[in-house]
């Protein structure tokens, strides 16, 4: 199974508008293009490598939108495409929106995962808070 060339360009067109977007915080007009470009992806979503990055997007919008709940599930929803339980972009923004809904315990794991992979580096630009959360564990 494959998508055609051209689903699979409008789906790249599309994404890079959500970036553009998302760069100047048209958080609204990101969420479009990304939830346009998640319509022309096949089911099952989940196989397809194109949805990893546009769920991470998605995720990522709602993320700096402070709406961690629906941040978390399109992490979640990236996490379980190809790539996404290797993904330490994946595992940070997952342990994070999981601390800000008050799941400490999975947010540790995930965050600690982030680590593994990446190290200090991927703390580097966020809030201390999610490092000092598994200070501790590393």
């Amino acid at each position: 199974m494959e998508i055609s060339d051209e689903i699979y360009d409008k789906i790249v067109e599309l994404s890079e508008e959500g970036d553009a977007l998302f760069e100047v915080q048209d958080y609204v007009g990101a969420i479009k293009k990304y939830k346009n470009a998640l319509e022309l992806i096949p089911d099952p979503k989940y196989l397809w490598e194109a949805s990893t990055w546009v769920l991470t997007a998605l995720g990522d919008v709602y993320f700096h939108l402070e709406d961690y709940h629906k941040a978390k599930n399109y992490f979640y929803d990236a996490f379980n495409c190809p790539e996404g339980m290797a993904n330490p972009f994946i595992l940070l923004r997952l342990g994070q929106n999981l601390y800000e809904t008050y799941e400490e315990e999975k947010a540790k794991e995930y965050l600690l995962k982030a680590y593994m992979l990446e190290g200090q580096d991927i703390f580097e630009e966020e809030d201390p808070k999610y490092i000092k959360l598994i200070q501790e564990l590393i």
